[in-house]
């Protein structure tokens, strides 16, 4: 990666899992977090793979310019169709400029509640 680079343009997210149950206050959920470190706005597209269904496609996700954002997956849509709770999915994060991306968990299904952080895969696409 070029030191000017800042990230990079594809990632990928393997494992992804929302419990349709939780317990006390907190309430599970997943989140990709992306941090921007260019000038520009980052324009997303994060399509979202199932083991039994056809993919939800592109759907758009904005990130201003040195800035971070964490995306609830629960909370991706497009077209009406959105992550169902209890069924495991991944992910592909394509940006137009590059970026950085973690994915978080906060499992709440038991009093003990845990919270877990990952990197992302990168893509080198830059050759």
């Amino acid at each position: 990666m070029n030191a000017k680079t800042r990230g990079y343009r594809l990632w990928y997210i393997p494992d992804g899992y929302i419990p349709p149950i939780s317990t006390g206050s907190l309430v599970s959920h997943e989140s990709i977090c992306v941090l921007n470190a260019n000038e520009t706005a980052a324009n997303l597209e994060v399509t979202i793979y199932f083991e039994d269904r056809d993919p939800i496609e592109n759907v758009p996700v904005r990130v201003e310019g040195r800035r971070t954002a964490h995306v609830r997956t629960s909370s991706l849509a497009k077209n009406g169709e959105s992550i169902p709770v209890g069924v495991p999915y991944a992910m592909e994060v394509a940006s137009d400029v590059p970026i950085i991306v973690q994915y978080s968990r906060m499992d709440a299904t038991q009093p003990a509640n845990t919270l877990a952080t990952t990197m992302g895969f990168p893509v080198d696409t830059n050759g």
